[in-house]
């Protein structure tokens, strides 16, 4: 609706809008002035709002994801140094050198990165908890589950090795006169964990215990997995998920890639257990002198076997350290060995036109073994009968009897095969028919709805055509009624 108004020319200064919606001067002698009576709406608060709130959530979610990449880059880099320190100490350098308080600084610098990179994520996380909870108090998200597992992830990120530290001299004589020497055999501790002997067993243990506790710092592989994936950031998924009451979290991410990419998947994760516990059972195994584990080719080749479940027993960790990486490699190797006979049998089975087709030639083998079967029943039928007439030895009865049984039981037997394969058959095409038989009830309810609207439209325009006839019949009749009676008017 729109409301014009009309005035002189003289009375109109300055410009107007017609009704093309373009502007123009004091032209003609008159000049109309619309004005739209029905508004352009406009956004309600209340849908303000909740635009920056999906615009906040968007950009939170941008940062969480860039957060858990870079922690989970600092944590690999601080693997990488651990493993560095391990190997070229003594080879490279000796401990208390230059280097290692180098390297160890590293480690450490890379540990208060990731701990800064951890806390920034989680911050990101109540951020987006608020945001989902229209602006709620943050101390509603900080329940005591919730703490208890900020704090022990920022533990798990925060164990690394400390031994260099512990160091008195950076150098010392002796160290020099061993890596001169070539016939003087270094302290195994040192060869593992650059620590100098003067600290005891027990810190050579707990540098190992630490060491090996740093891998625990890929739990963020899954994390920067389900962050990245498709499956959370496809506003599709999320909002039929969303209608079937499904929660995005690891397990179902990790179901997806299964199912999308099962090869792949399974490669990697068995090529990433047999790397990293191998050089465990080195690490391990290193403690010891004379010990066949201790070399990496070794390890490679007992973790293979451990995990496949083989255990040819001419090689075994001799440290306990070592024995609970094997046990752990061989759970693991169940684990996958599981996932793996599931996969390959989904490949293996026939899909659904394949069982039709299968199912549908055994059918007919079957019937056909069947006629076969029925035909040798008349027969032994047949020359049952024709034995008792003829009166034969019993000898020759007996055996014709017993061949007739012989052929109704193989009769029976195929008979009950046919029936369980179009049983099983049938339970499979069941769903499929009853999709396709609503399916045609849907059409042809639409059908009779349509034909019915059509009638119930015709029957309106007849109705209107007879109250037409009626008056104009009405009007006839009066007119007719007032030329012979003109009293009437």
């Amino acid at each position: 609706m729109e409301m014009t108004t009309s005035g002189s020319n003289g009375d109109s200064k300055g410009d107007y809008v017609n009704r093309d919606g373009l502007n123009g001067g004091n032209s003609g002698d008159t000049t109309e002035i619309t004005v739209p009576l029905s508004l352009p709406k406009r956004m309600t608060p209340v849908e303000g709002n909740n635009l920056y709130r999906l615009r906040d959530r968007k950009f939170v979610l941008e940062d969480k994801k860039r957060l858990c990449a870079w922690a989970l880059g600092v944590a690999l880099l601080g693997i990488l140094l651990m493993i560095c320190r391990a190997e070229m100490c003594p080879s490279v350098y000796h401990p208390g050198s230059s280097y290692s308080f180098i390297i160890s600084c590293s480690i450490s610098m890379s540990t208060a990165c990731l701990l800064v990179l951890i806390i920034a994520f989680h911050y990101k996380d109540i951020r987006l908890f608020i945001i989902d909870h229209h602006h709620v108090d943050w101390r509603i998200a900080m329940t005591g589950h919730k703490m208890l597992l900020i704090s022990l992830e920022l533990l798990v990120c925060a164990v690394h090795p400390v031994g260099t530290y512990w160091e008195v001299a950076l150098s010392t004589p002796e160290w020099r006169t061993q890596r001169l020497d070539a016939n003087t055999s270094l302290s195994p501790t040192a060869s593992v964990l650059c620590v100098s002997e003067r600290h005891g067993e027990r810190v050579a243990d707990a540098e190992l215990l630490l060491s090996l506790l740093m891998f625990l710092r890929l739990y963020l592989v899954h994390r920067a997995i389900l962050l990245h994936s498709k499956v959370l950031l496809s506003a599709s998924y999320r909002s039929i998920g969303s209608l079937n009451n499904i929660n995005f979290t690891f397990r179902f991410v990790l179901k997806v890639l299964m199912d999308k990419y099962p090869a792949r998947t399974l490669l990697a994760f068995i090529l990433l257990i047999w790397l990293v516990a191998s050089w465990m059972l080195t690490l391990c195994e290193r403690q010891k002198q004379q010990v066949k584990t201790g070399n990496m080719d070794t390890a490679l080749w007992l973790i293979a076997i451990t995990f496949l479940t083989v255990g040819y027993g001419d090689v075994s960790p001799e440290t306990s350290c070592g024995k609970g990486v094997c046990l752990l490699t061989g759970v693991m190797g169940v684990a996958c060995t599981a996932m793996l006979v599931a996969v390959v049998t989904k490949k293996l089975a026939l899909n659904k036109g394949e069982k039709h087709v299968h199912f549908f030639m055994l059918d007919i083998q079957i019937s056909k073994r069947i006629r076969h079967a029925a035909a040798n029943v008349l027969r032994e039928c047949w020359l049952r009968h024709r034995t008792n007439l003829c009166r034969r030895s019993n000898a020759e009865q007996r055996r014709h009897q017993r061949c007739l049984l012989e052929a109704i039981r193989v009769f029976r037997h195929l008979r009950l095969k046919q029936r369980k394969l179009r049983d099983y058959a049938s339970e499979m095409v069941d769903l499929p028919k009853m999709q396709m038989i609503m399916c045609d009830l849907s059409a042809n309810w639409n059908n009779s709805y349509r034909e019915l609207e059509q009638r119930i439209l015709s029957m309106e325009q007849k109705l209107d055509d007879l109250n037409q006839c009626f008056q104009q019949t009405s009007e006839l009749l009066s007119q007719a009624l007032c030329h012979r009676n003109p009293d009437i008017r």
